[in-house]
């Protein structure tokens, strides 16, 4: 998976600040989305201080599980727990097909890509496709993600 400038959230060496989502929108389309076959929104939650993702608790299918949102880029991942530091990432097919009309929905598999990055001559190389600015990948070396998952819906601060 192809890791995008500000995908983390932080700001770039010069201060640019990551692009970011419209929330109110994502937010009407859950509702809409969920509760027109026949789900439940349980739950809204918007990025705080030590995340970057939105994080959306519904019942549906008789399923309860987490629909996220990146703050930065329209991606969407589907998860059946999230917990500090820990996202159990799932596949949901059907609303896969349902959100892929507004967002980019991004598998359980390539969420799981493992993150494959060190440290040469003070600088960081991340061997995963990116173009992360030097701002992310400190950080990125600092709280040390294993999946690509957790570098897109991270709780670093």
């Amino acid at each position: 998976m192809y890791l995008l400038n500000g995908v983390t959230g932080f700001s770039d060496e010069k201060g640019n600040p990551a692009p970011t989502v419209d929330g109110k929108q994502f937010k009407k389309i859950c509702f809409a989305l969920v509760t027109e076959n026949g789900g439940e929104v349980l739950s809204f939650g918007e990025p705080k201080v030590a995340t970057n993702f939105y994080k959306v608790n519904v019942k549906i299918f008789d399923v309860y599980f987490y629909i996220l949102l990146n703050s930065s880029y329209s991606f969407i991942a589907f998860a059946s727990s999230v917990e500090y530091g820990s996202i159990r990432f799932v596949d949901n097919q059907h609303l896969a097909r349902l959100f892929s009309s507004f967002y980019c929905v991004l598998s359980s598999m390539k969420l799981n890509e493992t993150v494959v990055f060190k440290k040469v001559r003070g600088k960081v190389i991340l061997s995963n496709d990116n173009e992360l600015n030097d701002g992310e990948l400190h950080e990125l070396f600092y709280w040390k993600p294993r999946r690509v998952g957790d570098v897109i819906f991270n709780f670093w601060d």
